[in-house]
């Protein structure tokens, strides 16, 4: 299972693709831009022009490269009410996603079923992977949850706003296959218990020991799934005609400072109030407090895209 076919995703499932895995299931909320194309290696200028979602855009590539791979697409943005359907019934799931409360969701579901999963992450020319191996005999590393008690507050650099670099995204969705492939090829005992991180453009490149597993973790430790159950998804609601609302958990944004990071996005006006981003057909007005209303679609994972992409996970 991948979870995201962006620039981590794509790298992962060509590689798992080619090396002939049985089944791979993607997910993936969004559609291909032309933007996309300088690090999302699977897609092409026609996938753009036409609109295709990226699960479906991905599984058509796949196919191609490997037709022995049986390759599900979901269209979808994945959250508590289908996390048992679209994660249920693989080995392993990598995560290729743009945001810490969908990883919480995910090593919910893998802690409580036991199923390994590998995290990634890069911005700019950063990237980092670490594997969370639950219920393994012997071994006492940390969930994700146990690293990560909460999701970072406050705005947060993302790939629209600091950029991202193609050689860091191939770099450590490489790493992410490469101990995929262990678990799958039935050598889950030889997975590396490290954090990679890597700065591809002023170094180092490093490895560190995970830590060990927190005994008061509520996830691990005290077997609590608040993120799986949805008691700590950010609720999402239409508001008005053709707009969604985002009520996130409380995360104070310094809009000054967000409204200087989206000034090339497009236009931007701020006041100690609301900052509001006019961007092609959608205006996201943010709040202080980090709610946004999201003008110009009624598609909740649009919104929670945007939101994402220009304000942060």
């Amino acid at each position: 299972m991948i979870v995201g076919c962006g620039a981590l995703g794509t790298v992962q499932a060509g590689l798992l693709v080619r090396a002939g895995i049985g089944m791979l299931r993607l997910v993936d909320r969004d559609y291909v831009e032309e933007s996309n194309l300088q690090r999302q290696i699977l897609y092409t200028e026609a996938d753009a022009l036409a609109g295709l979602p990226k699960a479906e855009a991905a599984r058509r590539h796949l196919l191609e490269a490997n037709s022995g791979v049986r390759v599900e697409a979901f269209v979808s943005d994945l959250n508590p009410e289908n996390a048992e359907e679209l994660l249920g019934g693989v080995d392993v799931i990598l995560d290729a996603t743009d945001n810490f409360e969908t990883r919480l969701l995910v090593n919910d579901f893998a802690v409580r079923e036991g199923v390994p999963w590998i995290y990634g992450a890069a911005v700019g020319a950063y990237g980092i992977a670490m594997p969370i191996l639950p219920a393994l005999p012997g071994d006492d590393s940390a969930c994700f949850r146990c690293i990560y008690p909460e999701p970072p507050s406050g705005a947060q650099p993302t790939c629209e706003t600091a950029g991202v670099m193609g050689p860091i995204t191939s770099v450590v969705g490489s790493i992410q296959a490469m101990e995929a492939l262990k678990i799958l090829g039935g050598r889950r005992d030889q997975v590396r218990r490290k954090i990679f991180t890597a700065d591809l453009w002023n170094g180092p490149v490093r490895e560190t020991s995970m830590p060990g597993r927190d005994a008061d973790c509520p996830t691990c430790g005290r077997r609590e799934f608040a993120y799986l159950e949805g008691k700590k998804r950010a609720p999402v609601s239409l508001c008005g005609r053709n707009a969604v609302q985002i009520h996130e958990r409380r995360r104070p944004l310094d809009l000054a400072a967000l409204a200087l990071r989206l000034e090339a996005v497009g236009k931007v006006r701020v006041n100690e109030f609301a900052l509001r981003l006019e961007e092609g057909e959608f205006e996201i007005t943010v709040f202080p407090d980090g709610r946004a209303i999201v003008k110009g679609t009624q598609d909740v994972g649009v919104a929670r895209s945007l939101y994402s992409r220009y304000v942060g996970n």
